[in-house]
This record gives C-alpha cells, sequence and structure tokens, in this order.
C-alpha cells in the first residue's frame, strides 16, 4: 500500500479507537452515576425499620415521616429500569412493591392505593395507573405473573373513575371530581394497551382507543401537544402544558402503532415528537421537572424503535450531562432546592438507566 493511504487509514483508525474508549468512559460514567444515586436513595430517603421512604432527604419538624405515592411511582419504574440494565441489587423491584403495599387501600367501589401511608388519604388515578404502567412493563420484561395481577388490578380501580360527563374520560382524583386530565387519561391508555398486549383481551383495546379518541377531542392543542386538563362542571380547558401529558400520548400512538400496524398512529406519533421537542426542548434543556421529563424520555425511546431519530435521545444525554453537573450536592443529591426530593433521585435514576444503551 502507498505511503500515503495507508497514514489515512492508520490515523481513521486512531480515530475509531479514541471513539470506542470515549463510548466505554461515557457508560461507566453513567453506570457509577446509576449506582450513585441508587446508595443515595438507600442511604438519605430509606428507613429500614419501616421499610418504608422519606419525600426529602432533611426532616423538618411537622412534616411527614414518609413519603407521599407519587415519589414511589417514580421509584418503581426506575427499579424496573435498574433491574433490566442489570443495574439493581438484588430484587430491587419487589422491595419497591411490598412498599407500595402499605399504601394499599381496599375501600369501594376498588381496591387501589391511596396518596399516603396512613390516615384515610385520597386516591388519584393517576398515582394508581403509573404503578400499574411499571407493573405490566416488569411483567413484559419478567413474565412474572403477579405484575399481571397488579396491572389489572389497577385496570379496574381506574375504570371507577370513568363517566360519560363532558363526553367521556377519566377523572384526576376520586374524592374531588372537579378536572378530567390528560394525566390520567393518557396513562390510562397507556396501561389498557399494555393489558391488551398482554391477554389480547379486546375490552382492554376497546378502553384504550375509548380514552384516546376523548383526549384527543378535548386536550390536544392545534399545535399538537397537549392541555391539562378539563375542568367539571364549566368544561373550561387549562391550557398548561407540561412535557409528560405529551409523552402519554405520543406513546400511547406508538403502542397503537405496535397493535393495529395503521400507518395514521406512527405519524401521529412523530408529529407530536416534533411538537414537543419544539415546544419543550430550549437553549439545550429540557424543563425543570425532572420526574415529568422521564415520561417523555419513555416516549421518544420507545418512538425510537420505529424512527430511529436520535435528536430526541441526544438531547436528553445533554440534559441528564448538565443536571450532573450544575445541579446536585456534594453527596451527589440530585435537585435544585437545598432540600432534595426522593422523586427527583427516581426520575433521574431511571434517566441514566435509560439513556445507558444509548451513550457514546
Amino acid at each position: 500500500m502507498p505511503v500515503k493511504p495507508l497514514l489515512i487509514s492508520m490515523f481513521l483508525l486512531h480515530i475509531f479507537l479514541l471513539q470506542q474508549v470515549a463510548a466505554q468512559n461515557k457508560k461507566a460514567d453513567y453506570k457509577n452515576k446509576i449506582a450513585t444515586i441508587e446508595q443515595n436513595i438507600r442511604g438519605y430517603f430509606y428507613d429500614s425499620t419501616t421499610n418504608n421512604y422519606k419525600e426529602f432527604n432533611k426532616h423538618a419538624a411537622g412534616e411527614n415521616d414518609y413519603c407521599y405515592l407519587w415519589p414511589l411511582c417514580g421509584l418503581i419504574q426506575a427499579a424496573n429500569e435498574a433491574e433490566a440494565m442489570q443495574m439493581a441489587p438484588p430484587k430491587y423491584l419487589k422491595s419497591v412493591i411490598k412498599t407500595i403495599y402499605h399504601y394499599n387501600d381496599g375501600s369501594a367501589p376498588a381496591a387501589g392505593y391511596a396518596s399516603y401511608v396512613k390516615n384515610k388519604a385520597s386516591r388519584f388515578y393517576d398515582d394508581n395507573q403509573w404503578i400499574g404502567i411499571a407493573s405490566m412493563d416488569a411483567y413484559e420484561r419478567t413474565k412474572d405473573a403477579s405484575y399481571l395481577f397488579e396491572g389489572r388490578k389497577i385496570y379496574t380501580f381506574m375504570m371507577t373513575g370513568y363517566d360519560t360527563i363532558s363526553g367521556g374520560g377519566l377523572y384526576w382524583k376520586e374524592d374531588e371530581k372537579t378536572s378530567k386530565n390528560t394525566c390520567s387519561n393518557g396513562p390510562g391508555i397507556i396501561l389498557s394497551l399494555q393489558l391488551y398486549k398482554a391477554t389480547k383481551q379486546k375490552k382492554y383495546l376497546d378502553t384504550a382507543l375509548l380514552l384516546y379518541n376523548w383526549a384527543n377531542k378535548y386536550l390536544k392543542a392545534d399545535t399538537y401537544v397537549y392541555y391539562d386538563n378539563i375542568h367539571i362542571p364549566s368544561l373550561k380547558i387549562d391550557k398548561a402544558t407540561y412535557t409528560y401529558n405529551t409523552a402519554t400520548m405520543l406513546q400511547s400512538n406508538v403502542l397503537l402503532y405496535e397493535i393495529t400496524r395503521q400507518q395514521k398512529y406512527l405519524t401521529e406519533a412523530k408529529l407530536i415528537a416534533a411538537a414537543g421537542f419544539g415546544h419543550f426542548y430550549k437553549n439545550s434543556r429540557w424543563p425543570g421537572n425532572y420526574w415529568f421529563n422521564a415520561v417523555l424520555l419513555r416516549a421518544y425511546i420507545h418512538l425510537y424503535k420505529y424512527d430511529k431519530e436520535r435528536k430526541y435521545i441526544d438531547a436528553f444525554i445533554a440534559d441528564a450531562d448538565a443536571i450532573w453537573q450544575t445541579e446536585k450536592d456534594a453527596q451527589n443529591i440530585i435537585g435544585k432546592n437545598d432540600k432534595k426530593q426522593l422523586i427527583d433521585q427516581a426520575a433521574m435514576l431511571e434517566i441514566y438507566c435509560r439513556l445507558l444503551p444509548f451513550v457514546k
């Protein structure tokens, strides 16, 4: 081989090897982040004497002893993703579920999970749905029938929040039926579709389409992002926009495409993905709520199976790197405020686990 082509070949090989080393270093870095967050959750937020979790890393007088259900909704999903990446302690997901059982409320009309561990607490349909979605993800991964049971249980509970006021849709909160939200209907669609994929029972697909059509009629903006809720009984639309609402409707379309193979759903998913990116991603950052963004990442990764569009994933990598660099304390506990929250640790644990296969 002539000298010049040989030098070019050697140079390109050198660049390739450097890129491979950089990718390995990046993956190792993410694995360290995952391990650090999980250790911090156990060290600063977990009460081993009661098998409960705390809302904050610092407890103030008068605050609840334990966290609300919402952070556990994040933690159960994060635990599943950590197990999927083989980055979790033994039986991590099962241990989180045992804590969630402390919130179980068997009251009529159907058993579900209360928002707090002690006393009579409100039940939110969306909090229950997030647990159902994580359980069905775990069922798809493990085929453990207990996770399918959990998904069915939560489906039964969420359907007690359905009526035909405002044309249909699910309420947000059981004891204050004053709004029907994207955050209770979008996850309801996803859970129903997960159950349909697992069981092939038509009722689940029928429910998903019922909720899907309602959400698109009442809560979809002309810009392809989704509004927060419709007030009951005024029917006034709350036009606030959050990443997780657009996320669930994006992922619903991807799931509907997987199930039906109708191109219209994939086309819709791509439109929502582009709209969400343009609407929410500003100055190379996603908005400030880590967990809302974790839900959006789920949707973009699901869509990636079909569109292979990396720019959305790369945007999350850039944001996750910025968070680690600028939004944590000396103990690497993540959050912008002095008091750190469990929901933020759970969100970032999920985000780093989901991004791990994509870092390069």
